[in-house]
């Protein structure tokens, strides 16, 4: 038998009246802190190869940018960073380290089904859809800027 209208209305009013208040301004606190703590401490390691390997500031964000990873790799497989993210909320997925942690993430998870199938296979679901956008994106933008250089 199927609601009408009038039934599921009845219904959403009586699950949203029942559901719990979410903390928005504590949850964003807490990923801006956190957030805003895995970034402080990208910059520390990038003032470390500058300071220490005489980097300049360009050059130093390679390196930087390989530790990060590192670390949002080691820091998952020890099973550390779903804490961080439990807690955090959208302040663990800054752009690097959150992409390190869902690939690592995949790689852990599937490991049971093999090397290629498994692992590789659920790395790739999670890495296709950005290496797409990016080469799309870079793609769309090199346009645009070619037709600009046309025009002026």
């Amino acid at each position: 038998m199927q609601q009408g209208p009038k039934e599921k209305l009845e219904y959403k009013r009586i699950t949203q009246k029942h559901l719990p208040k979410r903390p928005v301004f504590s949850n964003s606190v807490r990923a801006f802190l956190v957030g805003g703590a895995i970034c402080l401490l990208g910059q520390f390691v990038q003032k470390f190869f500058i300071h220490f390997f005489d980097f300049d500031q360009k050059s130093a964000g390679n390196p930087t940018v390989a530790v990060m990873v590192f670390l949002s790799v080691l820091l998952t497989g020890f099973g550390v960073y779903d804490r961080i993210g439990q807690w955090a909320g959208a302040g663990s997925a800054v752009p690097v380290t959150g992409f390190a942690n869902a690939m690592a993430s995949a790689a852990i998870e599937h490991r049971s089904e093999g090397i290629v199938l498994g692992v590789g296979g659920q790395m790739f679901k999670v890495a296709g859809p950005v290496i797409v956008f990016g080469v799309v994106s870079a793609f769309v933008i090199a346009l645009v800027k070619q037709i600009i250089k046309m025009v002026i």
